[in-house]
């Protein structure tokens, strides 16, 4: 079957939720959501995300691994009142005061025997004699037969249950929202900025019959890999077992690129005349500086990553190379301005950041460009 709703980007995705939250707690609207989408995609990431944000409880439940008894509970005969009694499952919220997300992953793949105990969590929200407190919110998610995954048909009398979210994968969004929110490495955002297109490649992998894929997620893992593994033929080779031989060549090609000429260290520690030298001359390398500046934010180093960041969009008066001429250096500037806020304001950072002259200077100059 098709699925016939709109497709939403992960952090829009969470914005529903956020929104359906608000009005579960208001009382306006009392509904189940269900988050479609391939394997990798960011799902799992969305609901965790949105319970660190409610400061909820998450209560995670992999539907693949467990029984109808693990909902329902067991019966146990009450000899004084001569009837069958059912134990509540520890796996499910019931304290009324403390916010609590119902997470059912894997819901497709979940085995038909199991799905009459979900259908009464998700419309009724309660299965058999036991009843979901208003305070939980619930989430579900899985993928479909046609993303390559194990799946079973979902039947119209689970689906009505749902309200209806089909993630995909956004580069855009995940590099904002997600990539450096979460300080993966410099050099997969650098790459995944100037290749959008290699984010997420499920639907070519399958079309060539091909078992790795990259996506959202194992790029996250290649971020680990970049983190923990300093031998470069081990480090090559996991990460061509992470998204596929020809993606992790190419994506070798720009690592090396940004590990000779995007040097972070060296230009927060440089003077301001010494750092003109140091910044890279190509779009990979800047790309990396900005992520790599993004990284490196905290109380101490906010000066010189903010005036670093700044530098950028005055190479091309500092440096004779012809490459300056054909970036797009104000834009790179103004993109990475628009982050190292963002992530400067998540971490109380923001008056100091505000305060900094290289940043008012650039600000000013946006300002009296009509920019601003």
């Amino acid at each position: 079957m098709t699925l016939n709703t709109r497709s939403v980007s992960a952090g829009d995705a969470l914005e529903v939720l956020r929104a359906g939250w608000a009005a579960q707690r208001q009382g306006r609207l009392r509904a189940s959501y269900m988050l479609h989408g391939r394997p990798g995609v960011g799902k799992t990431e969305i609901v965790r995300q949105l319970a660190d944000e409610l400061g909820a409880k998450l209560f995670d439940l992999r539907l693949t691994m467990i029984e109808p008894q693990d909902l329902r509970g067991l019966p146990y005969y009450d000899h004084e009142n001569r009837r069958m009694v059912w134990y509540r499952p520890e796996d499910l919220p019931d304290n009324p005061d403390q916010p609590s997300v119902l997470f059912l992953d894997e819901l497709t793949a979940a085995p038909p025997a199991l799905q009459p105990a979900v259908y009464g969590l998700l419309q009724e929200r309660r299965v058999g004699p036991h009843r979901l407190p208003d305070s939980v919110f619930v989430v579900a998610a899985g993928n479909m037969a046609e993303d390559g995954a194990v799946a079973y048909e979902m039947g119209t009398a689970l689906s009505d249950r749902l309200v209806h979210l089909h993630v995909v994968a956004a580069a855009s969004d995940w590099l904002k929202n997600y990539a450096v929110r979460a300080g993966l490495h410099p050099t997969v955002v650098a790459f995944i900025k100037t290749r959008p297109d290699l984010l997420e490649t499920t639907p070519a992998a399958l079309q060539r019959g091909e078992v790795i894929a990259a996506t959202p997620r194992s790029w996250e893992r290649v971020s680990q890999i970049l983190n923990t593994e300093p031998t470069r033929h081990l480090r090559d080779v996991l990460i061509s077992g992470t998204v596929g031989e020809a993606i992790a060549a190419e994506f070798a090609l720009l690592a090396d690129e940004i590990a000779a000429n995007a040097q972070i260290a060296d230009l927060l520690d440089a003077g301001t005349s010494e750092r003109w030298a140091l910044y890279p001359a190509s779009l990979h390398g800047l790309n990396a500086v900005v992520f790599g500046l993004i990284g490196a934010l905290e109380s101490a180093t906010v000066d010189n990553v903010v005036e670093v960041m700044e530098g950028i969009r005055h190479l091309s008066r500092h440096r004779a190379e012809p490459e300056f001429g054909r970036i797009p250096l104000a834009e790179l500037c103004t993109y990475g301005f628009e982050l190292l806020i963002q992530k400067a304001l998540d971490d109380g950072l923001g008056k100091q950041f505000l305060a900094n002259s290289a940043y008012q200077s650039y600000a000013s100059d946006r300002q009296a460009a009509g920019l601003e």
